[in-house]
C-alpha cells in the first residue's frame, strides 16, 4: 500500500497535477492539505474516474483538508474534537478515515505567524487537541498515522540555515515541544529518504530562488504509531513534484507498507 501527503496549495489550481501524479505513481491514499476550494468544487468526479473515493473537510478559499482512496474508505472523522476555533470559526484542518485497514488523519496544522500573535497561541493549542484526539489510536495495536503539514521543523537541520529563522515560528521550543507530547501518545517521526542533497526537505518558498537553491524545510510529516512503523518499506519526498510550472511550494512525502 502506497499512502502519501501533500500540501497542494490549492486543488483548483493543482488538479493537471494532481491527476497525473496519482495516476503515473500508483498512490492508494493521499492525505491532502490547503484545497482552499468549498466542498462542492473538490473535484469528487475527476478522482472518482481514476478509482478514489473522497472524504473531505473545506470551507472556503483558505484550509481545507481531504482523504482520497482507492482502497476503501470508512468511518470518516471530519474535523478536530475538542479543537480551539480562530476568531469565532472552527477551521477545516483535520479529517481521519480508515483506508485499507490503516486510519489515517490528514491535517493542516495553523501556521502561527509570529511568535506571540493570536494565531501563534491558537497553533499550541490545536496541537495539544490534536495529541488528546490521537492517543487512543496511537497506542492501538492497528496501524495509525497522522500525516500533513504541521509548520513544524522538528529539528535544526530541518531548515536550510537555522540563524535565518531566529525569532520566527515554525521552530521555537513551544512547538517542538508540541511535537515531544505528540510523540509520547506512541507516534514517531517518520524520516523520509530524499531523492537529492542530504536532507528531505518538503517546502520551498516560491520566492528568491528558493527551490534550485535548495533553501527548503522539513515541515510536512508523517507521525505514525509502532503497528504502521513495523510494516514501512520506504518513504521519500518526491521532489521531483515540485519542480516546473504549476507545482506547489511542497512536495509529496510518499510511504510504501508492506501490506
Amino acid at each position: 500500500m502506497r499512502i502519501a501527503t501533500w500540501n497542494v496549495n490549492s486543488i483548483t489550481v493543482r488538479l493537471p497535477r494532481l491527476l497525473a501524479w496519482l495516476e503515473s505513481t500508483g498512490t492508494d491514499v493521499l492525505c491532502v492539505q490547503e484545497l482552499k476550494c468549498a466542498p462542492e468544487a473538490v473535484p469528487e468526479a475527476a478522482l472518482r474516474d481514476l478509482g478514489y473515493e473522497s472524504a473531505v473537510n473545506a470551507a472556503g478559499r483558505w484550509n481545507g483538508v481531504a482523504v482520497f482512496s482507492r482502497v476503501g474508505l470508512s468511518d470518516v472523522r471530519p474535523g478536530l474534537p475538542g479543537g480551539p476555533a480562530y476568531d469565532g470559526a472552527v477551521e477545516p484542518r483535520a479529517i481521519s478515515a480508515v483506508c485499507g485497514g490503516v486510519r489515517v488523519w490528514s491535517v493542516y496544522v495553523p501556521n502561527g505567524r509570529e511568535v506571540g500573535h493570536p494565531h501563534y497561541a491558537y497553533k499550541l493549542e490545536w496541537l495539544a487537541a490534536l495529541r488528546d484526539a490521537v492517543a487512543a489510536d496511537a497506542a492501538g495495536e492497528a496501524p495509525f498515522a497522522v500525516l500533513g503539514d504541521f509548520n513544524i521543523a522538528p529539528e535544526d537541520t530541518d531548515v536550510y540555515d537555522i540563524t535565518a529563522f531566529e525569532g520566527a515560528t515554525h521552530i521555537t521550543p513551544a512547538e517542538r515541544a508540541a511535537l515531544t507530547e505528540l510523540q509520547r501518545t506512541g507516534l514517531s517521526d517518520l524520516m523520509p529518504r530524499p531523492l537529492k542533497y542530504d536532507r528531505p526537505f518538503t517546502y520551498w518558498d516560491y520566492r528568491q530562488l528558493c527551490f534550485p537553491k535548495n533553501r527548503g524545510m522539513r515541515i510536512d510529516l508523517v507521525y505514525a504509531n509502532a503497528a504502521f512503523r513495523g510494516a514501512v518499506k520506504d518513504a521519500y519526498v518526491d521532489r521531483e513534484e515540485r519542480k516546473g510550472k504549476g507545482a506547489s511550494d511542497h512536495a509529496p512525502v510518499v510511504v510504501d507498507l508492506d501490506r
